[in-house]
């Protein structure tokens, strides 16, 4: 079956790359931006109106909850990679089976996820190590959010179709609006109702569910080319093998990495509430600063497959060093913004001295480390575009576990057991997997793929 792209969906085989990749990747940012609103938000909130045992209650959850979340975006990323092959190659009736397996799958996880999260919240806090003043936060914290985790599940992988095809700013106009929702609800459910920890969750599940009922509705109503027809909706068994090929060694990765970091999270645990919170309020801008190179990466995913699928390998290879030199731009200068006035920014997640103070110990000695970390997550989706996904699970799985865990247990029992020397594991993972993945990536594609010019 043949059909030409519609106006919503971007055709990514044509045309200057520079542009394609900017114009795709500045909704995203966006996107991340108001996603990552979330939480944060949540961090403010209980940071400023309840205390700081709360602020590193749910500050503490966000391993917990990646664990989950980040083995469903494998398999995101998986459809996505598919679904943007066959975009590329203009196959469409692939494309709309590609598209109704995604999302009878999704539906499944829904309840899979919810059962097992709440099921993990106890046992994954007590291998934590969580202090017990912030124990039963967390516990609160957790079980709300699980509760409502198809809202973000649902959103997530509608919002991965429309990006595969090239559509970028229908699902940034939806996260502006919950993510508007959510700041009401944060207030309303703490400030006037004094829910503490279950009202910012409760708000931010309720959002989600927006979210995706919105996503939904757009799938649904659409008359393009992904259109999610309901009566056609089931498991294409070639289709979900070419999509696991894909998305679950993404899947294992992302999920043994959290749960590698689940450990990180016990040793700064060790150093108590203050050092607790000042890590979670650094991760909450660590993040904000890895918003471009995520962008970037999730738009040389799509540039790549459309590409691949449309057998244009030397165009892939141009966009993929185009994304790495534009996230890597543009991520120095908001580390540098944010090094130089690490104290004010720590201060708004808290008006605590001591929380500050580790905040921004942290933010200095991390931040510029990132930098190497734009190479690592750029390349990695690039090789997922083209099919190649053990590679960057391996060569991730090696630096951001077992170098990162070796590094903490002899530095920690030998060396010096500190804040600044815990945290500075998460660099000694990104240099390590930037050298191994550059040149994996220079072996298998050769040095052609990062030459050439990005236009």
């Amino acid at each position: 079956m043949q059909a030409k792209a519609k106006s919503t969906a971007r055709d990514m085989t044509a045309g200057p790359i520079l542009k394609q990749i900017i114009l795709f990747s500045l909704p995203l940012m966006l996107g991340n931006i108001f996603q990552m609103l979330y939480n944060t938000v949540d961090s403010i909130v209980v940071g400023q109106f309840v205390g700081k045992e709360a602020l590193a209650a749910v500050g503490s959850t966000t391993m917990i909850i990646n664990l989950l979340v980040f083995f469903f975006n494998g398999f995101s990323v998986g459809a996505g990679v598919v679904i943007g092959q066959h975009f590329g190659a203009r196959d469409m009736d692939k494309l709309h089976r590609a598209v109704e397996t995604t999302m009878a799958m999704t539906f499944l996880f829904c309840v899979l996820f919810t059962l097992a999260g709440i099921g993990l919240v106890r046992p994954m806090l007590r291998l934590m190590d969580t202090p017990e003043d912030v124990f039963e936060d967390a516990v609160t914290y957790l079980t709300v959010y699980f509760l409502g985790i198809a809202g973000l599940l649902v959103y997530n992988m509608g919002s991965g179709i429309l990006r595969a095809v090239g559509d970028t700013t229908r699902p940034l106009m939806f996260l502006i609006l919950t993510s508007v929702l959510n700041i009401i609800l944060d207030l309303v459910f703490v400030v006037w109702l004094h829910m503490g920890v279950a009202g910012v969750a409760l708000a931010t599940i309720l959002s989600q569910f927006v979210s995706a009922v919105l996503t939904l509705g757009l799938l649904t109503r659409t008359q393009d080319i992904y259109r999610l027809v309901w009566k056609d909706l089931r498991i294409d068994g070639a289709i979900l093998r070419r999509i696991f090929t894909v998305g679950l060694p993404a899947g294992i990765q992302s999920v043994i990495t959290a749960f590698s970091n689940v450990f990180v999270q016990s040793y700064v645990n060790f150093f108590g509430s203050s050092c607790m919170a000042g890590w979670s309020c650094y991760n909450k801008l660590d993040t904000f600063i890895m918003l471009p190179m995520q962008s970037m990466a999730m738009a040389a995913t799509t540039f790549v497959s459309q590409n691949i699928g449309a057998g244009q390998t030397d165009r892939a290879n141009r966009g993929t060093r185009a994304s790495v030199l534009l996230s890597m731009g543009v991520t120095a200068v908001i580390a540098l913004v944010l090094v130089l006035f690490a104290e004010p920014a720590i201060g708004f997640f808290t008006k605590e001295h001591s929380v500050i103070e580790f905040g921004a110990l942290f933010m200095r000695a991390n931040t510029f480390f990132l930098l190497f970390n734009c190479v690592n997550h750029v390349l990695a989706s690039a090789l997922r575009g083209r099919g190649d996904s053990r590679g960057p699970m391996v060569i991730m799985l090696t630096a951001f576990v077992a170098i990162r865990q070796v590094y903490l247990f002899v530095v920690t029992r030998f060396i010096a057991n500190t804040p600044l020397l815990v945290g500075f594991g998460y660099p000694v993972g990104w240099v390590s997997c930037c050298i191994l993945e550059v040149t994996y990536f220079l072996k298998r594609w050769g040095k052609n793929s990062v030459k050439g010019e990005a236009a």
